[in-house]
């Protein structure tokens, strides 16, 4: 099960063209986007009511603002109500498929696929750094075949980072023995680290103006929030100059905007962007975070995915928690209560 009244990343803003579709299936429902007249995203159930065919296979029409199922022909419009079907003198009142509350904002496409009475753009989390001229980033997608938890559970624990990434976005041993303040809220969790006098990751001391062999302060702020949007400040600075009371004279840092979206019961759409404030005029720089990033995350789905099979072998697994585990344990929490929030009352 899934949490439906919470906004979920669709793709990104490119993925839907100005002319075609976008078909894409989100907690196990078909979905079709385009765009209309104006270029605004728009969204539907990507099942024809009458034979079950793919809106997507279709065609535009009245300028955007429709859809035509080209099995038999049945128009719909924007809210998904059928307004045309050749040979139909009279078109049933319950001939329409499901619309969704869809918004476009700092490069990601949001959709609500719970009550749409509930869906407040305002409750979209802040990715601004994936649009922002003193940040840059590349768009990143990785397709996993596993339940997004597993994901999340990997996320929630940068205790890994040296062991599975020892060349990339690592760090030395003691980084990871230092334990991050787990915060929980109604949304989710919150992680806060600072780890003093370590050695610099790979993966961006190359980009720091330091003398060789320096140590820094490393800190690193996440939040995340359900359904699976981790927004992460990190980075690092010379040891001792102060960087975690905000002071980041020298720094080098990052903008981790990451997104799971449940595709079925065991596969998963993931999108992310590490957006960086240094060396901003030069792409090769972008190019090469981006290009370590996607070689982390490589290395994390190719674990998670044996992990996942392991799992499927023996259902009656229990997994044994450590200390390590707390803010995937309490997110966990925060989306089973969530999720039994939203189911109908028990019949008496």
């Amino acid at each position: 099960m899934f949490v439906k009244n919470c906004w979920y990343v669709a793709g990104w803003d490119k993925e839907v063209p100005a002319d075609g579709f976008l078909s894409r299936t989100i907690i196990n429902v078909p979905l079709v986007f385009w765009r209309d007249r104006q270029g605004q995203v728009l969204a539907l159930m990507d099942r024809c009511c009458h034979r079950g065919a793919r809106l997507s296979m279709g065609r535009k029409e009245k300028g955007g603002d429709c859809i035509r199922c080209m099995y038999h022909g049945l128009v719909f419009d924007r809210t998904g109500q059928c307004i045309g079907a050749p040979s139909q003198t009279r078109i049933p009142l319950k001939a329409q498929v499901r619309a969704f509350p869809v918004v476009e904002k700092h490069r990601w496409i949001w959709i609500w696929m719970g009550d749409p009475a509930l869906a407040d753009p305002d409750a979209i989390p802040d990715t601004q750094w994936l649009a922002h001229p003193q940040w840059r980033s590349l768009d990143g997608y990785l397709h996993y075949d596993v339940n997004y938890l597993l994901i999340a559970d990997n996320l929630l624990d940068f205790s890994h980072l040296p062991f599975l990434h020892p060349t990339t976005v690592g760090g030395s041993p003691d980084y990871a023995a230092v334990l991050p303040k787990v915060e929980r809220n109604e949304r989710g969790v919150r992680l806060t680290k600072w780890v003093a006098n370590t050695q610099p990751p790979e993966y961006s001391a190359k980009y720091a103006n330091y003398p060789k062999d320096a140590r820094v302060d490393r800190w690193m702020y996440y939040d995340f929030l359900v359904p699976g949007v981790l927004l992460m400040d990190s980075g690092m600075m010379p040891a001792g100059t102060g960087g975690q009371d905000q002071h980041r004279d020298g720094a080098i840092a990052f903008r981790g905007c990451q997104a799971l979206t449940p595709e079925t019961d065991t596969t998963t759409h993931y999108f992310f962007a590490h957006a960086h404030n240094f060396l901003i005029d030069r792409p090769e720089v972008t190019s090469e975070i981006h290009a370590g990033i996607v070689k982390a995350f490589e290395e994390d789905r190719a674990m998670i995915t044996a992990q996942q099979h392991n799992l499927s072998l023996d259902p009656d697994f229990v997994m044994m928690p450590l200390s390590v585990d707390t803010a995937l344990s309490q997110f966990r929490w925060v989306v089973s209560r969530l999720i039994k929030q939203e189911q109908p009352p028990a019949a008496a």
